[in-house]
């Protein structure tokens, strides 16, 4: 049986949340540095510091507020500083360097669900730290392979985009947080039951 204090749920999710987006950057900085860029290397960002990675809302508060109140979770971190002129490959480099951070977060949940199908134990902090494991690392990966700048979706769909698009997205880029705020804030009634509806049939994927 999960627990249901919501002190307790917000303790664990707060940790998870730290673990999962630790992973995430570093999956990012070292496929950049697989790929000839050492600029998150030099800037500090291949660490284990939850302070080089953590943004106080987007990492925080958001994904904390949506874990307690039930809704789907989702957030970022700070970005990655990228070369983009450094990596091999151009924009498909790129490409490889956004889908590493939420490919990870993916890979996380799927460990997490394979740890809680083995019925290693029936002890519900056991239960509540896996499902709200794999809960937070499925919302981190749907939303940030969203293909909207500075989403790390955005990379992805970049490297096959016609110029007008890519133009456009490069624009888009340069107002970062701003586009995820307003994204968060005026779009959340319209991107939370995607994120919702996608969580779920990862969700029974992983578990089922």
């Amino acid at each position: 049986m999960l627990i249901d204090n919501k002190l307790e749920i917000g303790a664990l999710s707060f940790v998870i949340i730290i673990i999962s987006v630790i992973l995430h950057e570093l999956a990012h900085g070292y496929a950049a540095k697989q790929l000839g860029d050492d600029t998150a290397e030099a800037q500090g960002r291949l660490t284990f510091n939850p302070f080089a990675h953590v943004d106080p809302f987007m990492t925080v508060l958001l994904p904390l507020l949506l874990a307690i109140s039930g809704q789907p979770v989702f957030g970022a971190a700070k970005p990655v500083p990228i070369s983009r002129h450094k990596l091999k490959w151009d924009e498909f480099g790129m490409a490889i360097v956004g889908f590493a951070g939420p490919f990870t977060n993916l890979v996380l949940a799927v460990l997490g669900g394979a740890i809680l199908r083995g019925n290693f134990s029936t002890g519900s902090l056991w239960v509540t730290w896996w499902f709200y494991f794999i809960a937070i690392n499925i919302g981190f990966f749907v939303f940030n392979i969203l293909p909207i700048p500075p989403l790390d979706g955005s990379r992805v769909l970049y490297a096959f985009a016609p110029e007008f698009l890519q133009e456009f997205m490069d624009k888009l880029e340069r107002y970062g947080i701003f586009v995820i705020l307003i994204l968060v804030v005026l779009g959340y009634s319209f991107i939370s039951p995607i994120i919702y509806s996608l969580d779920q049939h990862i969700m029974r994927f992983i578990l089922g």
